[in-house]
């Protein structure tokens, strides 16, 4: 991943968050924000200065998690909605009329929240399926690099993967990386026909010669071991220009991708953000679990993709 004012190593989260800080604040319907974790995310990103908050959810519920956490949340706009589930609706209807440009999950059901984006009639769902990006900063690897999907699609099949990979591509863009490489991840990197993963894997690489997919260069099938080092690729006898120097891997499915987002974080000392990508804006999704440092890095990413949608 070649970015504009390269990120020193394993500073790169905070590298997006001093950028999207130079930026304006994106104006952010942030959902349901009644418990802790979720207020104060989302009033320390607007005392960053990466989003203008505008608060959606039972008015006495806010107001009383920002007494518990002595927080003033004076200065942001509060929209009061009965429930979750309303104010889920209200943060889709400020997108509709273009007066949000991201959403931010509070303290309610990814599901409820999804289910509010990809309504009909009411949401704002695109063409393309949704799709989860984990925004990785690994101490041992050269860049930043992208997992996906981790969080939304259980288990996709071949046209739900083309939209993911372009999801991702298109989210490499606006973090400036001209042409993302993306290694489609198998078991082993030739083609078995009782492996339906490898499969799909060499299929999308076809889609993409055949500009079904753009912006990008895929290779696949590839195992996890070439897909992130040159000297296994060679050890191997794989030549690939993705081997050693991949910016996205695609998993197989959920299971698989969340299972390698979570060992990187307890097991190579990770640090992660992360973005749903496939709506009309970008939607943050941040688990209960996260520290500051992935709220608001999550909360940067946001940005780069609302104000830099072709690249820094």
């Amino acid at each position: 991943m070649i970015i504009k004012d390269t990120p020193p190593l394993h500073d790169q989260l905070e590298f997006f968050i001093e950028q999207a800080v130079k930026a304006t604040p994106i104006r952010t319907a942030v959902v349901h924000p009644v418990d802790q974790n979720s207020l104060v995310g989302a009033v320390e990103a607007a005392e960053k200065e990466l989003i203008a908050p505008i608060l959606i959810g039972p008015e006495s519920k806010i107001k009383a998690a920002a007494d518990e956490n002595n927080l003033d949340i004076s200065p942001y706009e509060l929209i009061d909605t009965p429930h979750s589930h309303a104010a889920a609706e209200a943060g889709c209807d400020l997108v509709r009329v273009a007066d949000a440009q991201a959403l931010m999950k509070g303290n309610l059901a990814t599901a409820e929240l999804l289910s509010a984006v990809v309504h009909k009639t009411k949401g704002i769902r695109t063409e393309r399926r949704l799709s989860h990006v984990f925004v990785f900063d690994v101490p041992n690897y050269h860049k930043p690099i992208m997992i996906t999907d981790a969080a939304i699609n259980i288990a996709p099949d071949l046209i739900t993967k083309r939209d993911i990979a372009q999801n991702a591509i298109d989210f490499c863009h606006a973090l400036g990386v001209d042409v993302p490489k993306v290694a489609i991840l198998s078991a082993v990197e030739k083609v078995k026909p009782n492996i339906q993963s490898t499969i799909d894997a060499a299929a999308l690489c076809k889609m993409a010669d055949r500009e079904q997919i753009t912006g990008g260069i895929l290779d696949g099938p590839l195992a996890f071991d070439n897909a992130i080092s040159q000297q296994a690729a060679i050890d191997k006898h794989i030549k690939s220009v993705v081997s050693g120097d991949a910016d996205i891997l695609l998993a197989p499915d959920l299971e698989s991708a969340n299972m390698i987002a979570k060992q990187l974080v307890y097991l190579a000392n990770a640090k992660s953000a992360g973005i749903a990508l496939g709506a009309r804006v970008p939607i943050i999704l941040t688990s209960r679990s996260e520290k500051t440092l992935a709220r608001l890095a999550s909360c940067a990413l946001a940005s780069h993709m609302v104000l830099h949608p072709e690249g820094l």
